[in-house]
């Protein structure tokens, strides 16, 4: 357990203990606080904007505010009252339309009851830093080149309240908005859904965070019922929401657009579960289809692929293949292996290695008018899938072009059988002769493999010997 998790699971037990001693819990209530409006000059304000700038001008250089009379004004836009924040405070610019956000982190806990959301502050400057840290914005102390914590100490001289409490219009984005010039700010994401693995399964809907599985944070996927993008909706175990269960329907995501902890990966994070209203019963689910198994195997073939001529450790390239990446890092690559998850001599595998990963592998385009009695086959392997999931998908309206990828229409092929996590790791295992028949029109077909840093969501498919045939 890092340092921070114990910081913050003893405080949560101190806390914990208070309460239990000295209070009913519908007794608690904060204090109200009668804020006079700080005098500052006006000329010594500089907005959030002006600190971003100034760490994108030093580069992989912190920014050092040693000598300076400066503050820096902006309105929290965070809150730790649910539990989903910890020692630390999200600032942005201006409560509506806002064009900035920073991380402030501050060695105290909790701070909704001094800095509330939508709370203006003032932050003194003197002796304080700026770099990016963990992928975004972060405004601190500097301690071994790294920005860390405002000590508990110099609090209330550093971050001074304003009396304004604004109202924050949340900034509109979609999910193909992401970038680092939206983090650390107050958003909302509109026709999202959490994926249908994770809230329509056998044994229901996933919690926010509180699966065996989960440690530190939970990552949950939910995807765009607008232009099929998917992105991490992050909760930490800490949460007092961690419980709860996804919601099943389709709705709006209200909360701050982060990174994950490494950095790598965008992440929306809640205040709290009141900023999802997932009101809308209609899922917008791709379509399943099932033309069923066939009895036997064509003598034409269509298309085929076995992988030896592909260059180890290297994507999949060649033979029509599009090998896309639509998530992270990791695309579909050749491997080889004679351990006891041996390949087929040369096999294309996909995992996601410590990375949110979501990489597709779709065959070149199948004329299913131009014959009869159409059939797929292939086989699959896994290296512990351990959570990570392995999808059969055809579109009949792709273009061809990887940029509409994620715009089109795949629907699920449900008859193939593709290895399980139950099975054994060193076994391949074949999908049945798969009738595709029922489909009309030119199509692709798509391995599309998904997984996340977490490592018990992490795993690695292999696939090999894929064959297409015809009467």
């Amino acid at each position: 357990m890092n340092s921070n998790s114990i910081k913050k699971l003893t405080s949560i037990l101190v806390l914990v203990t208070i309460f239990t001693a000295c209070v009913q819990d519908d007794d608690f209530k904060i204090p109200a606080l009668v804020i006079e409006e700080p005098t500052i000059d006006s000329s010594l304000i500089i907005g959030v904007d002006a600190v971003l700038g100034a760490i994108a001008q030093a580069g992989d250089d912190p920014v050092n505010y040693e000598d300076t009379d400066k503050f820096m004004s902006g309105y929290v836009v965070s809150t730790d009252r649910a539990g989903n924040f910890f020692e630390e405070l999200i600032i942005q610019d201006k409560p509506e339309n806002p064009t900035a956000g920073i991380r402030v982190l501050i060695d105290v806990n909790p701070l909704f009851t001094s800095y509330e959301f939508g709370r203006k502050v003032f932050i003194k400057l003197a002796g304080l830093s700026a770099a990016i840290e963990n992928g975004v914005a972060t405004l601190g102390v500097l301690s071994n080149r790294r920005v860390g914590q405002i000590p508990l100490f110099s609090q209330e001289a550093v971050i001074i309240r304003s009396a304004e409490v604004a109202t924050i219009t949340p900034l509109e984005i979609k999910l193909s908005d992401f970038s680092d010039a939206v983090t650390n700010m107050y958003v909302k994401v509109n026709n999202i859904q959490f994926t249908r693995n994770e809230v329509l399964g056998e044994d229901g809907p996933l919690t926010f965070a509180g699966e065996a599985s989960d440690q530190f944070n939970g990552e949950r996927t939910v995807e765009s019922c607008d232009i099929g993008w998917s992105a991490i909706v992050s909760t930490s175990t800490f949460a007092d929401f961690k419980s709860l269960t996804l919601p099943t329907q389709q709705g709006s995501f209200e909360g701050i657009l982060k990174k994950n902890f490494f950095g790598e990966e965008f992440n929306l994070v809640l205040n709290d579960p009141t900023g999802l209203v997932f009101d809308n019963e209609n899922r917008c689910d791709p379509q399943e289809v099932s033309c069923g198994l066939a009895d036997k195997v064509g003598a034409t073939p269509i298309f085929s692929d076995d992988f030896e001529t592909q260059s180890r450790n290297n994507p999949i390239t060649g033979n029509g293949w599009t090998n896309f990446i639509e998530t992270g890092a990791e695309s579909w690559e050749a491997w080889r292996s004679t351990a006891t998850n041996s390949s087929l001599g040369i096999s294309a595998r996909a995992g996601a290695f410590d990375v949110n990963t979501l990489a597709w592998l779709i065959t070149p385009a199948i004329d299913l008018d131009a014959q009869e009695g159409e059939t797929l086959r292939f086989r699959t392997s896994s290296s512990f899938a351990d959570g990570s999931e392995l999808e059969l998908l055809i579109s009949n309206d792709w273009d061809g072009d990887p940029d509409t990828i994620i715009s089109a229409t795949w629907d699920v092929l449900t008859d193939p059988y593709v290895v399980q996590d139950s099975d054994f790791f060193g076994d391949w295992f074949d999908s049945g002769t798969v009738d595709i028949s029922c489909e009309t029109g030119t199509v692709h077909i798509a391995f599309r493999y998904r997984g996340s840093g977490n490592e018990n969501f992490d795993g690695i498919y292999e696939l090999d010997e894929i064959s297409i045939d015809a009467n």
